[in-house]
């Protein structure tokens, strides 16, 4: 369970604060996958980054209970001096990963699903957008979460790699929470079922992902 209590999130700007979150405090279940909602600029992603600790809040605290990725595929953290073997190295040892074998294993996964060749050898900052998207996904299946946050990433990437993440997901969808950020209704629809919808600064949640299509589609 991820409980957010009291939480408000801003930005300085030179007008004042703008608003995100204004005291929200909500709730999201364990043990059922969660689809969030929302129009473009009302704050999914911004909900995302703090789920997964990425970004905190200006007020009010969040208390996760048990292990909660950052948003999968993530490529905006990769220091771009470091190869790709570099930045799954640095991330293991982040996640507390120092026996050698197993960060031999994780770099291994990462080289083997990112499938980019010579390149995982080569500076991050060289990479194209679409590397950095198999890197970044790779990196997040390399690691075992109760929680999987996750924001349209299956759209990044050509066919055959978007259906290699959606299998990778797969596998993963029983053991742990996926929590989904989409515009993709039957998509979400078909993977979850609890709803969440982002909206002025609120986060309302409910228990029918069919209920909150419906509040979503007729406010």
């Amino acid at each position: 369970m991820i409980t957010l209590n009291n939480v408000a999130k801003w930005y300085p700007t030179r007008n004042g604060r703008s608003y995100v979150f204004r005291d929200v405090t909500a709730t999201l279940p364990a043990g059922r996958h969660i689809g969030v909602l929302g129009r473009n600029g009302a704050g999914k992603s911004t909900l995302l980054r703090l789920l997964g600790g990425i970004d905190h809040p200006s007020h009010g605290h969040i208390r996760r209970q048990g292990r909660v990725s950052w948003p999968v595929g993530l490529t905006g953290g990769f220091q771009g001096s470091l190869t790709g073997r570099e930045s799954v190295r640095f991330v293991c040892r982040i996640n507390g990963v120092s026996d050698r074998e197993r960060m031999r294993e994780k770099i291994a996964f990462v080289a083997e699903f990112a499938d980019i060749g010579d390149y995982f050898d080569e500076p991050v900052k060289h990479y194209s957008s679409g590397m950095r998207a198999r890197l970044g996904f790779g990196l997040s299946m390399a690691f075992d979460f109760d929680y999987y946050l996750i924001d349209e990433i299956i759209a990044v990437g050509d066919p055959q790699f978007r259906l290699k993440c959606q299998d990778e997901l797969m596998k993963r969808r029983g053991q742990s929470t996926f929590i989904v950020v989409s515009h993709n209704l039957p998509q979400l629809k078909a993977l979850c079922q609890t709803g969440v919808i982002v909206r002025d600064g609120e986060v309302s949640v409910y228990s029918d992902i069919e209920e909150a299509i419906d509040v979503y589609q007729h406010p």
